[in-house]
């Protein structure tokens, strides 16, 4: 599969900055009720486990944090328990009480060593056991992830190297090192993983398989019909909704493959393949050469209806009081692939302001598709541009389902269930 690179692509990044800033608030629940355990070792890099920690909590994690003394020196442990709304644990004696390092180890689903300097990465390597935190790892039962923090040459030393080595050899998982300024005034590498990647990483390890094998392809955001290098036809569609969608199917299992058009909310995960597109052309090209390869599409883009049939090669000029513009249809990728299916799962979106499971359900019959979901502008649901959203789930059986007003990765995490009714019908 290649994603062919055109001209209108030069202004993907331009003309999409200027539209949407992104955010994190249509995140996903894959860590709610998780229990997520933090050690904190001695760096200047530990002044970041306090976003590290908001973001965790603001995804439903419950948070336990254990810190070495030099650690302390670092990031105050009174910030650290106000956010996380447990005690931080330091010592293994705290007022003639014993700090249970085998149960915390055992009560974690995850634990992440974050920053790591290089002292505790050598006693973790060698086994030692000296102090609270490395008592709690060599108690672990769960995965545990560790996100090294030092000067470049401390971490490109053969020592380091081999003893990250040894951590990834008895099964622990390395958040590598990034690139850039370090505290000693150097440039290189050596800092620590910034603390969105590090919740990317740990919603990784919480993946589920129950649609391992499914090839899914999803469709996502509006497209932009070019009138001259300047100007564009296009619509209110932000991705949102395909974004919401493409996450959760990949934290079920399933591979994804993403066909976006202009947006700046595009999957966090690294392993979902993303194609950038412009116009509903390029994106009908690729959606029909990705599609024999997937067993599940889902054309959730608002791709637009008719594109100019002549397209300026330089700026329009502002010269006459009226300007007339005309317009062809542009090629129907839901109707195409319905004619295409053999075994796979075709889902279409549908968005009307009247008369709405009528024409929704004409949609799904005339496009042979196996579910449309119906957004609706006839109530207080405002589909773009929201993190909240409201659906109707249509089949040829009829209504299968209706939403409430919900987060779109709530929605999305609700048409995979109808999937699964329909892909896993024993399950």
């Amino acid at each position: 599969m290649i994603a062919r690179k055109t001209a209108s692509t030069k202004y993907y990044e331009s003309h999409t900055q200027l539209f949407y800033k992104f955010d994190y608030k249509n995140k996903n629940v894959v860590l709610k009720g998780k229990k997520i355990l933090i050690g904190i070792t001695g760096s200047i890099a530990a002044y970041k486990i306090i976003y590290l920690t908001r973001l965790l909590v603001k995804n439903g994690a419950e948070v336990q944090i254990v810190m070495t003394e030099a650690a302390t020196k670092f990031v105050s442990p009174l910030v650290l328990s106000t956010l996380s709304k447990n005690k931080v644990l330091i010592n293994l004696f705290d007022d003639d009480v014993w700090a249970n390092h085998v149960a915390l180890g055992r009560w974690a689903d995850a634990m992440i060593i974050a920053p790591l300097s290089c002292n505790t990465l050598a006693k973790m390597a060698h086994g030692l056991c000296d102090n609270l935190l490395l008592a709690v790892y060599l108690s672990a039962t769960c995965k545990v992830l560790f996100a090294p923090a030092m000067d470049e040459d401390m971490w490109h030393h053969p020592a380091t190297q081999k003893n990250v080595d040894a951590l990834i050899k008895n099964g622990n998982i390395l958040l590598g090192v990034d690139s850039g300024e370090l505290a000693s005034g150097l440039t290189g590498e050596g800092r620590m993983m910034e603390p969105e990647k590090m919740l990317i990483e740990l919603k990784k390890i919480f993946r589920k398989d129950d649609l391992k094998g499914q090839i899914v392809l999803i469709t996502s955001g509006p497209t932009y019909e070019l009138l001259d290098p300047v100007r564009f036809i296009a619509n209110h569609s932000t991705g949102k909704m395909g974004t919401a969608l493409a996450e959760a199917f990949y934290e079920n299992g399933a591979d994804v493959i993403f066909i976006s058009g202009p947006s700046v909310y595009l999957p966090e995960y690294e392993d979902i393949k993303i194609i950038k597109v412009i116009s509903a052309d390029e994106m009908y090209e690729q959606a029909i050469a990705v599609f024999p390869q997937t067993t599940i599409a889902i054309l959730a883009a608002a791709v637009a209806d008719y594109t100019p049939i002549e397209k300026s090669e330089i700026k329009i000029k502002k010269n006459e009081n009226e300007f007339t513009l005309t317009l062809k249809k542009t090629k129907d990728i839901l109707k195409k692939l319905g004619k295409l299916k053999e075994n796979q799962l075709v889902i279409g979106f549908a968005l009307e302001t009247n008369n709405e499971i009528e024409y929704a359900n004409k949609k799904l019959k005339e496009k042979n598709a196996d579910f449309i979901i119906l957004n609706s502008l006839n109530s207080k649901n405002e589909p773009f541009g929201s993190d909240n959203n409201k659906v109707t789930i249509l089949s040829n059986k009829g209504v299968e389902f209706e939403s409430d007003l919900l987060k779109k990765s709530k929605i999305a995490n609700l048409v995979i269930e109808k999937i699964k009714e329909k892909i896993l019908p024993n399950a």
